[in-house]
């Protein structure tokens, strides 16, 4: 039985609930069907703009595992924010993955930000904080959305997750950009020391202490032993003074194995002295993009659509120079491709239907949904 069923049937058996129901959603994105869930708390009422949280599931594993096992909904309802869990596609041995890995074919990181679009469409998301976790390969993947979707992404939080050793030599985030690694020492998938293909944990937080101009110096503090029969302690390490208020923190959890502190069910050696979840969220939330950005150096990419709804004809606007400009039906079909540049740009005989306008700068995606009523 695969470890996402198994924690399933575990969760069930243990009764976790919570007062909210996750709704599933289905997007085509480059042809591909792509789903996830979103769990709104029932304190949202759309009134005031909220954080986005996207929770990555691991290597194997599905969105809906991901929920229960690194549960941020309780912490959601209190907090008010909005919280998806995509699903990665599958690979050739048929297991869901996110391509962290710079393999040729998934684009998953357009596909992050094409959610991010999809989501803010309906709901009111404030757009300065939207974050990404993720456990183990979700781990990858939120280090690879701090790398090249840096004017989305406020921070990022990994939880067993590490980068590759390409990643760790060809990483250039736009800003500086906080992140949270936590690890277990015994980490049999995900090697603490790394591996011929994945960074040692201590360099992937070194990179991220370099790259946010943090003091390499931490502020040390041992977590409290409150459970001494889950056969590992914590200790708790903090990089301040960072570029932009940035800063790093890192977990490091003495003993502990391929799993996520705080989970409802144990799978493995699991921290339960601290819970993941919370503190993650305490480290989001000091964070907003506005203040990280360094507008001096770089500038908020704008995307404007008008009219929107059209009757087969828009105008595209933007404040930066892009590359590409596509547009995108359902299918995941380009139906438009324009290279020259201009502010400007004048779209004309689309039919009837929905679709995505997305402009390209550099390794980067900005997208925005139009609708066509004819």
């Amino acid at each position: 039985m695969k470890l996402h069923l198994f924690i399933f049937f575990m969760l069930v058996i243990c009764g976790v609930t919570v007062g909210q129901v996750s709704s599933n959603y289905t997007i085509q994105h480059n042809g591909i069907a792509r789903e996830y869930r979103v769990y709104v708390p029932s304190i949202y009422d759309g009134s005031t703009a909220v954080p986005l949280v996207f929770n990555l599931h691991g290597y194997t594993s599905d969105n809906v595992s991901q929920e229960f096992y690194g549960d941020f909904r309780p912490i959601a309802d209190t907090a008010n924010f909005i919280l998806v869990h995509p699903n990665g596609t599958f690979d050739q041995s048929n297991n869901r993955w996110w391509n962290a890995f710079d393999v040729p074919g998934v684009d998953d990181v357009g596909f992050i930000s094409t959610l991010i679009d999809e989501v803010s469409g309906s709901y009111n998301i404030d757009g300065n904080c939207i974050y990404s976790t993720g456990m183990s390969n979700g781990g990858f993947m939120s280090y690879e959305l701090a790398c090249t979707l840096g004017h989305r992404i406020a921070a990022v939080a990994s939880v067993t997750g590490t980068m590759t050793l390409n990643k760790l030599g060809s990483c250039n985030p736009i800003k500086p950009t906080p992140a949270l690694q936590i690890h277990g020492t015994l980490d049999p998938t995900v090697p603490y020391n790394g591996n011929a293909q994945y960074g040692a944990i201590e360099d992937v937080v070194d990179f991220w202490v370099n790259q946010t101009g943090s003091n390499p110096i931490p502020q040390f503090t041992a977590v409290p032993n409150v459970n001494t029969t889950d056969g590992c302690t914590a200790e708790h390490y903090v990089y301040l003074g960072g570029q932009n208020n940035s800063s790093v923190e890192f977990y490091k959890v003495i003993s502990g194995g391929h799993t996520w502190p705080g989970a409802p069910v144990t799978i493995g050696t699991t921290n339960q002295d601290f819970d993941a979840s919370v503190e993650i969220w305490r480290f989001f939330r000091k964070y907003k993009l506005d203040d990280l950005l360094d507008v001096s150096e770089f500038q908020t990419v704008e995307l404007n659509l008008y009219p929107n709804p059209s009757e087969g004809s828009v105008f595209v606007e933007t404040n930066v120079p892009w590359d590409v400009l596509n547009v995108v039906d359902l299918t995941g079909r380009i139906v438009r491709s324009i290279a020259n540049y201009s502010e400007t740009v004048l779209i004309e005989g689309l039919d009837t239907g929905v679709y995505a306008v997305q402009i390209e700068i550099g390794n980067t995606k900005t997208t925005k949904k139009l609708v066509v009523q004819i």
